[in-house]
């Protein structure tokens, strides 16, 4: 168990060192925060790695957090970096001359019971 350990500390040692390279060198942000999001993947890892080793479930709740928290950053740089969802949101805003929408239809007023 102890050389299975060992490996897995190595493969997630070597993992996050490539995570933190991609972090610094990016060429962009959208680079980094990728990167970020992958680091912290695999910080999850390394504390479910080291639950399991232990026999020890007092990390769990802590896990828990932690892939909420990497769940809802991927949600939010995907809306970050996708160009079409953010104009998306802002045609479907509640404004009355919007581009993209249909302008609302003016009716004289008293023309409905003239039918």
């Amino acid at each position: 168990m102890t050389v299975v350990a060992a490996i897995a500390a190595v493969f997630l040692a070597a993992a996050a060192g490539m995570a933190l390279v991609r972090i610094i060198r990016g060429p962009s942000t959208l680079d980094r925060i990728v990167g970020t999001d992958v680091l912290l993947a695999i910080t999850v890892c390394a504390i479910a790695t080291e639950a399991a080793y232990s026999r020890d479930a007092t990390g769990l709740p802590i896990l828990l957090g932690l892939s909420l928290l990497g769940a809802a950053g991927s949600v939010a740089v995907a809306r970050f970096a996708d160009p079409v969802a953010r104009s998306e949101t802002a045609l479907s805003s509640t404004q009355p001359g919007a581009p993209g929408r249909e302008p609302p239809k003016s009716v004289p007023v008293g023309s409905e019971a003239r039918g």
